[in-house]
């Protein structure tokens, strides 16, 4: 008997000792899985910004060319050097075009011209033009301007096109690379940093294209979303979370904003499309049916995080000013609130930061055309920062590739310092009780 049991025991401890180690196994496995989704995600991660900063980082730098222009009024075909007019009308492609004439003399048949005064830029045109009704008194001078070239030229100089192709095969012919290996022997290029990136609208050149009326856009259509879907959201999550009974009705509406959250963002854009639009006749492209459609999207977001916040503060704190004769919107206002306003403002940053980068609802409402002004209201026409990404993404010019990752790099650093944000206004305000 008593050897029975010593071995029925021994055989216990066998059977708990063997699912101990079967148990140990399948944490190490779980936490080596886990390892590997990490790994993995930081290795994409990783890839998909080393390649966005390899194709966009030469974005922002341009070359320019050196021309000794001589400002003369008779070929500038103006009578009145005085009349701003005038000057606004001269012709100052001619210009460019004789001082190219003197560096390549040897340049004499039309055909040939003309692919020579393809090497400079037409934003060359329109910046002399700036400079001479800026300052009169430059007619009748000569000047040395640095001026863009074409955007061919600044995607040879970057070696992005391949000199080795066939000549039919390139956009640039021979002749054409041989006169601007005559430029940099002669020390007429240099690599300048690009601010038309960042002072320009958008424009067919690739070389004159900017991001400055789609970050107005977007500003403008996030100022609208701001001062709508804050107010709102705040509003909604007291109500629910302090004053409404609960009862089916509220699980509805708490059950319905939960879902709302998951809906994929072009349904939004459908509803704007057929509310503000087609209802409403409210301006195409503009800021302010960008601003309410994504205050529509927003608003589930910043509802939720606002409710959390509101939960998370004890129910002493709001006992113990009910109990010193505080009303109930007295409670809240000055107690309960404060206390979360923190995980609030955490949340509208995030919801902000998320309409930042939306882009399907916006393109059912418009604001894909193709905007060369910068919007200086919420009714002009204008476009955002990730519509304008997808139109350069969609042309086929090499020059805006490294434009299309410029602008990715531009909105990547714009989402990340709205994150970094909140997380340093939750540190800075949060409470621990």
């Amino acid at each position: 008997m008593s050897r029975k049991t010593t071995a029925q025991r021994l055989r216990t401890i066998d059977i708990v000792n063997a699912s101990m180690r079967r148990r140990n196994a399948a944490e190490k496995r779980f936490q080596l899985y886990g390892k590997l989704a990490i790994a993995a995600a930081m290795l994409f991660l990783l890839f998909m910004f080393s390649n966005i900063i390899y194709k966009g980082h030469t974005a922002f730098v341009q070359t320019f060319v050196v021309l000794d222009i001589s400002f003369d009024a008779d070929k500038m075909d103006i009578d009145d050097r005085r009349d701003r007019k005038s000057l606004a009308s001269a012709n100052y492609a001619t210009l460019i075009k004789v001082t190219l004439q003197d560096l390549f003399p040897e340049v004499t048949q039309r055909q040939d011209k003309r692919k020579l005064y393809k090497l400079i830029s037409t934003g060359a045109s329109y910046q002399m033009s700036d400079l001479v009704k800026n300052n009169p008194d430059l007619v009748g001078t000569k000047m040395r301007i640095w001026v863009p070239v074409d955007d061919e030229i600044d995607m040879l100089r970057k070696g992005y096109i391949d000199r080795d192709l066939p000549e039919s095969d390139r956009r640039l012919s021979n002749q054409q690379i041989a006169w601007v290996d005559v430029l940099e022997d002669k020390g007429l290029l240099k690599t300048r940093f690009n601010f038309n990136f960042f002072s320009n609208g958008d424009s067919r050149d690739a070389e004159l294209a900017g991001i400055l009326a789609a970050l107005s856009g977007s500003f403008l259509t996030l100022l609208v979303t701001l001062a709508l879907a804050f107010p709102i959201a705040i509003a909604t999550a007291i109500y629910l979370e302090e004053f409404a009974p609960k009862n089916k009705w509220t699980d509805i509406i708490e059950v319905n904003i939960n879902n709302l959250a998951a809906v994929p963002s072009i349904v939004f854009g459908l509803l704007g499309l057929a509310l503000f639009i087609n209802w409403f006749q409210f301006p195409r492209s503009a800021p302010l049916v960008g601003g309410l459609v994504l205050t529509l999207m927003t608003l589930p977001t910043i509802i939720i995080s606002s409710r959390a916040a509101l939960k998370s503060v004890p129910n002493a704190i709001r006992q113990a000013a009910l109990a010193i004769g505080a009303s109930k919107v007295q409670m809240i206002r000055h107690h309960v609130l404060p206390l979360a306003l923190p995980g609030m403002l955490t949340g509208t940053i995030i919801g902000m930061a998320q309409a930042l980068g939306e882009t399907a609802p916006l393109l059912m409402i418009g604001m894909v055309a193709f905007i060369v002004d910068v919007p200086t209201g919420v009714v002009d026409p204008s476009t955002v920062l990730p519509v304008q990404i997808f139109l350069w993404a969609d042309s086929p010019e090499r020059a805006f590739v490294e434009k299309t990752s410029g602008a990715i790099m531009v909105l990547l650093v714009f989402l990340i310092a709205m994150n970094a944000v909140a997380v340093v206004v939750r540190k800075k305000l949060e409470r621990r009780w």
